[in-house]
Order: structure tokens, then C-alpha cells, then sequence
């Protein structure tokens, strides 16, 4: 979904800072970003679950762009239940990944863009945070923190001349989904990119991506406790 978001950004001819865990696909992000049109301020690589570097990590950012306009926070990771209660280090990187590490990234840039007096943060986090299921609970867990942790960053940002903006996307046919069967329901990254854009571009609250997954989990969110067990959704 990020990548996408870099690919419009840059076919517009946008400035971009790239920050990724592995260098090789941070290279190739950022090539492809230029042939498209890109101006790179600067490539970092950097494991944002390491918190204690999140300061340099904006400081070169803020350095290297001057006025600093959409901060997009874009990671997760994602591991079958039975696989994180076997193993409490897998359960430690989803919990750490998905809300400890972007939440205080979150809380950092929102600092910097507040003392900036402008910009807009969005925070990728997901559909599952909005009724954790069985399924995945891990995940759904971390990713409703994460959701939660923006709703109290924009109240606390309000009137201080910054947007906090939550995208929750439903099923997206990338890397980390690869492995799962593809339905109708599933969106390309490319759509999501746009419904991220758009709510950077307008300041949205909480936007769903794509649209429909507001209805889906307005009824999910509806099911009574025995039935959402019972169906093991």
C-alpha cells in the first residue's frame, strides 16, 4: 500500500523521504520513484520497532524536506494465531509491529508536525481492529490499539493545526497477504493508495478502504458474542 502511495505521489512529481526495514526493496522503491518522477530527499533505513530511534529517524526527515506535509506511517505484519501461541517472540513482533512501534511513531511525528504548525498524519491500521475476532486476535488486537492510540492523538492534536487521519483497510492483495486465497471482497493496492490520498488530501477523521468495509463491519460489529463464535469468522 505504501509503494502505491509512492507511485501516485510520484507520478505527480511529489518530494518524497522513503524509510524501510530492508535496503534492498528501499533502493528499489526509491528508483522506481524517480524514474516516475520523484524528487528523493532521502532514503533511511530503519526497523521503527526500535522506538529509541524514532527522534533521529524525524529529525533527518524534517531536515531533509524543510516543511514536512503528510507523514504515512504504513507498516504491520501478520502471523496465523496458533503460530504466535507457539512462539511468544512471533506474538511479542505482531503486538510490537503493528501498535507499539507505529503508536509512538505516531505520537512523535504528530509532536513535530504540531511544532511545525501544519501537515497531516495518517496511520494504516486495519478493519480487524474494529471487532477482534478468534481468527486472528493477535493482529486485530495490536491493530484496534493502534486505532484507539490515533483517536487520542487527534483529540489531543485538535486545534493545533495538524489532521490525525486512521485508513482501515479491509482484505488488500499485498506481500503480506500473499499466502491467503483472493475473493471479490479484495482490493488492489493501487485502490487503497487513492482512498489514502484522498483522506490525506481532505483531512478525514477515519476513513474505510475501499468504502464498503464501513457496511461490512457495522454488521460485523453487530453479531452478538455466540454468534461470531460459533461462526469462527
Amino acid at each position: 500500500m505504501a509503494q502505491a502511495v509512492v507511485r501516485r505521489v510520484a507520478s505527480a512529481g511529489g518530494e518524497v523521504m522513503l524509510v524501510a526495514r530492508d535496503p534492498e526493496k528501499l533502493r528499489h522503491v526509491g528508483d522506481d520513484a524517480r524514474v516516475r518522477g520523484a524528487k528523493i530527499a532521502d532514503l533511511l533505513q530503519a526497523d521503527l520497532d526500535l522506538v529509541g530511534g524514532h527522534a533521529a529517524l524525524l529529525d533527518r526527515a524534517f531536515a531533509a524536506l524543510g516543511t514536512v506535509d503528510v507523514v504515512l506511517i504504513a507498516q504491520g505484519v501478520l502471523a496465523a494465531p496458533e503460530d504466535c501461541e507457539r512462539d511468544p517472540a512471533l506474538a511479542e513482533r505482531v503486538l510490537v509491529t503493528n501498535m507499539v512501534g507505529a503508536a509512538l511513531l505516531a505520537q512523535a511525528a504528530a509532536l513535530r508536525l504540531a511544532a511545525q504548525g501544519s501537515g497531516t498524519l495518517v496511520g494504516i491500521s486495519s478493519v480487524a481492529g474494529d471487532r477482534v475476532r478468534g481468527s486472528n486476535y493477535q493482529y486485530g488486537a495490536a491493530k484496534a490499539g493502534f486505532s484507539a492510540f490515533l483517536e487520542g492523538l487527534r483529540c489531543r492534536m485538535s486545534g493545533r493545526g495538524i489532521r490525525v487521519v486512521t485508513v482501515k483497510p479491509g482484505f488488500v492483495d499485498s506481500p503480506m497477504t500473499a499466502h491467503l486465497a483472493k475473493g471479490p471482497l479484495w482490493a488492489s493496492p493501487d485502490a487503497v493508495a487513492g482512498v489514502i490520498l484522498r483522506a490525506a488530501e481532505r483531512g478525514r477523521d477515519v476513513v474505510y478502504a475501499p468504502g464498503y468495509w464501513r457496511l461490512i463491519m457495522l454488521a460485523v460489529r453487530a453479531l452478538p458474542r455466540w454468534l461470531l463464535i460459533k461462526l469462527r469468522l
